[in-house]
């Protein structure tokens, strides 16, 4: 990779990661001192935690001391002192299944009760309760600290959150430290995330890399060399902290994980949408709130591609018994069942939750599929399941005969299903075409000074005010009445699905040259508000909204500085203050700015004052 300092070669050797190496990368090695105060007090915390497990049981996800707070700042080259009175332990609390009460009224009404229980034991007791969803919201904003805190800890009660939450912490550690500037994402997921870990689970994390910039090897040798060494990592952070459960690496190179979410891989959609970032370069947060808002979506070969795959697969399922029999029947009823999904506008689920979506989604809330055919999809999956884990379980012709039967008839029924949704996305479809086009309408004829239409008098005015005055191509009138016919036909059950097509790539034009007018509109009122600039060899501006006045001070820079003063009653500038592009787009959004912008002569002689004497005003620049 071009112009990075840390470069991974085929002769490369890697160098062992210590204990200590790691303990000193974290910043969080634990003083002797502190440690001999541990086994001191191990009787009040062990009473501690029988009495919070007592009233709150199956709630705690763990507990564990954290390292002694340091009581002062110290200076570069002092040895720290800490605060070896004060008996911090962090409490973990499982908020999953909380619905009485907010978020934060839980976490005040536990941190009280602990802090009671604590305070009956040990003055010197000091909890500090954090609710599971605020563990996990902290590393969306990129506040990693509490992460590093609980890689420190010692554990006294643990669900298996808290060694996986270590075990994933260490380990990042040692990636970042060898990596750092190849890791775009480290990633958190799996039944950990879902509040269904338990002591034994598996710790589930995904690694985005970097190979954009990649020169010297190919994408698949980054992405095979970095793997192994990133999985060695894996076993070695499970030495270091003694922590026994596996932890299994999913290593992505950039470029590939785009094609996946493209190709609307369950697994990545998934990962999206339940991964906590342990460490993230600005690209997963991002990618996960488009997954939220319902911008990132399968294509329309995606879709085609899971609906496909069904008959296929049910008559290659004829042919076996068993796990490959079992195997094709499963995926046969899957994929379709996703692909209904993904045309309803949901991301694919996982295989375990479709049956659940399926149900909340078209039985429940739509009405468009009766619940046996949810049950049959069941029934299948729980087969599976069955095989799955209970190898000396056989399955019968029989069985297989009436599994293939029932698959067909769910197939049939999910075809008609498609259909359903199809014809109700486009009379969705229709309605927001229409919709949006008088919308666009409307807020141009604002512009033109004309603030209220009626719905029966928008074509008229659009051509009298519009058409005739020559301002927008007659064409468009045309266009218009299409689409109100369009509308009126599509639901009178006239209207093909390729008519439906054709008049949403026309409304689609409509709607791009009358935005591209509004912008030209809006550009020529902005240029009368004006005043261009030079000093020097560099160019600013100067824009007059109202009371405020907002200054470029260099429009070729990239890094635009912006500053905003207020216009005095004899038209000079008040103090200046910093300010941003934003700031100045949202007082231009809501300013309408007079036919006539008058300049007076005290605003030269502050500009002057802020760019020199030489500052120069353009004319017709």
């Amino acid at each position: 990779m071009a112009g990075k300092k840390s470069r991974v070669s085929k002769k490369e050797v890697i160098k062992p990661t210590t204990k200590e190496e790691v303990l000193k990368t974290m910043g969080m090695q634990m003083p002797e001192e502190a440690q001999k105060r541990l086994k001191e007090i191990k009787s009040g915390v062990e009473q501690f935690r029988k009495e919070v497990l007592k009233k709150f049981d199956k709630y705690i996800s763990g507990m564990a001391l954290l390292p002694p707070a340091k009581k002062t700042e110290q200076k570069p080259g002092e040895k720290p002192e800490f605060d070896l009175e004060k008996i911090n332990v962090f409490v973990l609390v499982d908020d999953s299944d909380s619905r009485k009460m907010s978020k934060e009224e839980l976490r005040i009404k536990l941190s009280s009760i602990i802090s009671s229980i604590a305070a009956g034991i040990d003055k010197n007791l000091v909890p500090q309760t954090m609710l599971v969803s605020e563990l996990w919201q902290n590393c969306f904003d990129g506040k990693y600290e509490i992460l590093q805190l609980i890689a420190m800890s010692a554990p006294v009660h643990d669900s298996g959150m808290l060694a996986a939450v270590k075990l994933a912490e260490v380990h990042k550690t040692m990636v970042l430290k060898k990596f750092e500037r190849y890791i775009v994402s480290y990633v958190l997921a799996g039944s950990l995330i879902q509040g269904k870990a338990t002591e034994k689970s598996d710790v589930d994390v995904f690694i985005v890399i970097d190979d954009t910039d990649v020169k010297r090897m190919s994408r698949a040798e980054l992405k095979d060399k970095l793997r192994a060494i990133i999985i060695g990592m894996g076993i070695e952070a499970g030495d270091l902290t003694g922590i026994k459960n596996k932890i299994n690496i999913q290593v992505y190179i950039l470029t590939d994980f785009w094609d996946s979410i493209r190709e609307a891989n369950p697994i990545i959609f998934t990962f999206l949408r339940d991964g906590v970032p342990f460490y993230d370069r600005g690209t997963f947060m991002p990618w996960k709130q488009l997954l939220r808002i319902g911008k990132i979506r399968p294509s329309a070969e995606a879709i085609d591609l899971y609906m496909s795959t069904g008959d296929q697969m049910l008559k290659r399922s004829h042919l076996k018994l068993r796990e490959m029999g079992m195997e094709d029947m499963f995926w046969a009823i899957i994929t379709p069942s996703q692909a209904a999904l993904m045309l309803y506008g949901v991301p694919p689920p996982t295989p375990r939750e479709t049956t659940e979506v399926m149900r909340e989604l078209f039985v429940k809330k739509e009405r468009l599929l009766e619940d046996e055919y949810v049950g049959i999809l069941e029934k299948i999956i729980n087969t599976r399941k069955d095989l799955e884990h209970n190898p000396k379980r056989d399955i019968t012709g029989s069985e297989i005969d009436a599994l293939l039967k029932d698959s067909e008839k769910y197939l049939k029924r999910i075809e008609k299903l498609f259909k359903q949704i199809q014809k109700m996305k486009e009379e969705e479809s229709m309605v927001h075409t229409y919709e949006n086009v008088v919308t666009m309408i409307r807020d141009v004829l604002k512009i033109e000074g004309i603030e209220r239409v009626d719905d029966a008098e928008i074509v008229k005015v659009f051509e009298d005010e519009l058409i005739s005055k020559g301002k927008i191509p007659a064409k468009f009138l045309r266009t218009l009445n299409e689409i109100i016919k369009a509308k009126k036909d599509y639901a009178a059950g006239k209207l093909t699905k390729a008519e439906v097509e054709r008049v949403k790539t026309s409304s689609e034009q409509f709607v791009r040259f009358l935005v591209e007018y509004m912008q030209r509109k809006r550009g020529k009122e902005v240029e009368k508000a004006k005043i261009r600039i030079k000093y020097g060899k560099k160019y600013g501006e100067v824009l007059l909204l109202g009371e405020n006045a907002f200054i470029i001070h260099d429009v070729d820079s990239e890094a635009k500085k912006v500053s905003k003063a207020k216009i005095t009653p004899i038209g000079g500038l008040g103090a200046i203050k910093d300010a941003s592009l934003e700031e100045m787009e949202t007082e231009l959004a809501k300013t309408k700015i007079p036919e006539r912008v008058f300049i007076k002569e005290k605003i030269f002689e502050d500009l002057k004052q802020m760019f020199g004497k030489e500052v120069e005003i353009l004319i017709s620049y």
